[in-house]
């Protein structure tokens, strides 16, 4: 068996092999990061076996500069191993070359890990888990620039039209961003009749009567003190950025069809806990990774960031301490939402809600403490790999 390390670089790879026994069979082998790098790698470990499994690869997940030389390679059917590089660190500091650091050492470091076997797999080892990792922070993204747009229409808003938020609860509703791309100021509800907006608001909604909305729009327009100053400059912003809304929410909902598609293929069991969907139920498992690594529901808490801090000095010990909020913030968020929702649909984390809250918690504490014991929960589910069942 031949171990084979691979230092990542942004446009060169460094790769040392070594054998069984320990003896360096090659060392500081560069190859770009190209198609013709990829295929001067496979013909060096073609010269000593055409046998893939007769070699086991090591590199370290380097950003998404690994990406390319791992698919190349796990097309050619080998065995990928992908280490987090503080595991490396650990390495080098038990070997006699702890102050020394490049990228030949490196790669022979990674050999001679993979080759002692004593790491832990990253999630790029598995291809749906992985494009699950990408699909779900994908999502949050777009979801974040939708909130950053949301900011900036508020804003638009504020200058050109402050009274419209006072006629629409939401003004990111469908009817209400509609309206703003027809009439995106004061000026324009000037030029069209109550009775012409109140059938456009009708049909908007496909009700009967949009007369109550028509008239306390035509009401706001004339007596708004919005700017008219650069008025077509504000206008051309809030409908670019209305449209550009739109277009982003279309895209999470395609998104999480994705991700809906993958999940339905894993049949993973955490989405029969109540408050898990797909899109949460993929963001947890593949954040999670290895459920095995947590050899207690604790330290899956901990990994999450919704543990409890502890400040203590000498005799004092505080009262009151706070979530951690250390860990992965995606999982801390995911199991928070699906936190959120248990605690009114459950009726085991709904009565644990209640009982904190009658205890005079504030609420988002309480969420806390269910969001902590839905961990248990997520624990318990994907270790046995058994369908959530509410106790009696």
């Amino acid at each position: 068996m031949f171990f084979v390390g691979i230092d990542i670089g942004k446009n060169n790879h460094v790769a040392s092999m070594m054998d069984d026994t320990g003896k360096v069979v090659f060392k500081a082998f560069s190859f770009p990061n190209t198609l013709d790098g990829g295929n001067a790698l496979f013909s060096k470990l073609a010269s000593y076996s055409l046998n893939p499994s007769d070699f086991e690869i090591g590199m370290e997940v380097t950003g998404h500069y690994c990406l390319p030389v791992y698919s190349f390679l796990f097309e050619k059917s080998f065995l990928l191993h992908v280490i987090n590089p503080i595991q490396t660190d650990g390495w080098r500091k038990g070997t006699e070359i702890r102050k020394r650091k490049n990228d030949i050492i490196d790669s022979l470091l990674i050999a001679d890990l993979i080759r002692y076997g004593q790491f832990v797999e990253t999630r790029l080892a598995d291809e749906d888990l992985f494009s699950l990792r990408t699909l779900t922070r994908f999502r949050t993204y777009l979801v974040e620039s939708i909130s950053d747009l949301k900011r900036k229409v508020v804003c638009v808003l504020d200058q050109v039209f402050p009274e419209y938020q006072s006629v629409f609860s939401d003004i990111f509703g469908r009817i209400s961003k509609e309206i703003l791309l027809q009439f995106p100021s004061p000026i324009d509800f000037e030029v069209v009749s109550s009775q012409t907006l109140k059938e456009l608001l009708a049909k908007l909604s496909r009700k009967q009567s949009g007369a109550v909305k028509a008239e306390q729009l035509k009401a706001a327009s004339a007596s708004s003190f919005g700017v008219t100053f650069a008025k077509d400059s504000f206008t051309f912003q809030l409908k670019t950025l209305i449209k550009q809304i739109s277009f982003i929410e279309k895209q999470v909902k395609e998104t999480e069809a994705e991700v809906a598609g993958i999940m339905k293929k894993l049949e993973p069991p955490i989405t029969t806990i109540t408050g898990i969907g797909s899109v949460t139920g993929a963001a947890i498992i593949n954040e999670i990774g290895d459920i095995s690594k947590f050899d207690n529901p604790r330290k899956r808490v901990a990994f999450a960031g919704l543990d409890a801090t502890v400040t203590q000095s000498d005799e004092f010990e505080a009262a009151h301490n706070v979530m951690s909020k250390r860990g992965s913030p995606y999982l801390r968020k995911a199991i928070f939402q699906a936190a959120l929702v248990a605690a009114f649909k459950d009726r085991v984390l709904s009565a644990y809600y209640q009982k904190k809250k009658a205890e005079g918690t504030h609420h988002l504490t309480c969420i806390g403490a269910v969001a902590r014991k839905m961990c248990n929960i997520i624990y318990a589910v994907l270790k046995n790999n058994q369908p959530y069942i509410p106790k009696a």
